[in-house]
């Protein structure tokens, strides 16, 4: 087994692999890179049981075989080496040898039939969408999934792909992101939930994507297909909480604010909160709100008045600063709305505008309960 290929084109499709590897597995075949190589075509896979990802790379060769290669000795190889093509040639004492312009390197190697396989999936769904609504869509849920790993339902991003559009969905109970599709349909209804983990590597790999991508799903698996890559994970098992039934439907307090305003002003607040419960009060009345923070503890507290629009009854509601904070983060919009119908109820966060034809999100955040 013998091929010749670029060391910097290498290097970049295996840095994206090396993301599914573990700093600890329990087979230590999974700390290697798997190369299958069919006369010009190289197929590197690495996985760690529940996430299997694999790249097509184009090589000279006319040899064929599998063999697994230690992917961190690899890839601390590989990031020194300025481009150049690389020889890899299989010696027959268990050691591959690469040969560079300047000198030659052997690692041993293991036998490729010890990696564990990707999964096939039986008969399964197919939706088509652009690699870079996908990176959207995750990266406007998943800062808001939960950690636990008692519920690990609500540790993934939930996928609900039908006829009328998508809907992706997030929550960790103290705050909730829906964020639809109406742009994009699925020939047929279809829920799933997706693991955090593979969901990172898609949106770094997918952002500012046009290329199709095709996700294939059944009970237990899902498959994204892209340019020339695949990633096959095992999906959560359970069924996920029903978040309409949490979202306020009746708000008739609305509050209008700049978003950037917003932001830096309850950033700043909330250095002088409490480092436990991070709380802050809203105080709404006419065209102005007060955003307050208090340590008791340590006699700091903060206040600020900002101009807004708001139409409803004058309220205050307490609010956990790092929610709030994420939350008007990850909108990329000029202004933004916060819907309330009472203080024990939840806020509704939605942006006003930067948003493109069929897309909506929505940011629920639960309130905290003001000591007064």
């Amino acid at each position: 087994m013998k091929f010749i290929v670029s060391s910097t084109y290498l290097l970049k499709q295996l840095q994206v692999l090396g993301g599914v590897i573990n700093n600890s597995n329990t087979l230590p075949i999974l700390d290697n890179f798997l190369f299958e190589l069919t006369d010009s075509k190289l197929t590197v896979s690495a996985s760690d049981l529940e996430t299997t990802m694999s790249s097509v790379i184009n090589v000279e060769s006319d040899t064929s075989g599998s063999i697994a290669l230690p992917a961190r000795l690899l890839l601390d190889t590989l990031k020194t080496f300025p481009e150049q093509p690389l020889t890899f040639v299989v010696e027959e004492n268990n050691t591959v040898e690469i040969s560079s312009n300047h000198g030659k390197y052997a690692l041993a190697y293991a036998d490729g039939n010890e990696f564990p396989k990707a999964v096939a999936l039986d008969n399964p769904s197919t939706t088509t969408i652009t690699g870079d609504v996908l990176a959207t869509a995750i990266s406007k849920t998943i800062f808001a999934a939960g950690n636990d790993d008692l519920r690990p339902v609500m540790s993934g991003v939930f996928f609900q792909f039908s006829t009328e559009g998508l809907t992706f969905v997030a929550t960790d109970a103290h705050k909730l992101v829906k964020y639809t599709r109406a742009d994009v349909k699925a020939s047929q209804v279809a829920e799933f939930i997706m693991p955090k983990k593979p969901l990172n590597l898609l949106k770094g790999i997918l952002a500012g994507s046009d290329e199709n991508l095709t996700i294939e799903y059944n009970e237990s698996n899902a498959k994204f297909t892209f340019e020339n890559s695949e990633l096959v994970c095992r999906l959560i098992d359970g069924k996920y909480p029903n978040y309409e039934a949490v979202i306020p439907k009746e708000n008739p307090n609305k509050l209008t604010i700049s978003r950037t305003q917003f932001l830096n002003s309850v950033r700043r607040v909330s250095i002088f909160s409490n480092k436990t419960t991070h709380q802050i009060r809203l105080k709404i009345a006419g065209a102005e709100l007060n955003i307050s923070a208090e340590d008791i503890d340590y006699s700091n507290k903060a206040e600020e008045r900002l101009t807004c629009d708001y139409q409803g009854d004058d309220m205050q509601i307490g609010f956990n600063s790092r929610f709030l904070t994420e939350m008007l983060n990850n909108l990329n919009s000029e202004d933004v709305q916060l819907e309330m119908s009472l203080p024990n109820r939840a806020g509704i966060l939605t942006p006003i505008d930067g948003l493109d034809d069929g897309e909506h999100v929505t940011m629920l955040v639960m309130p905290v309960m003001l000591n007064n």
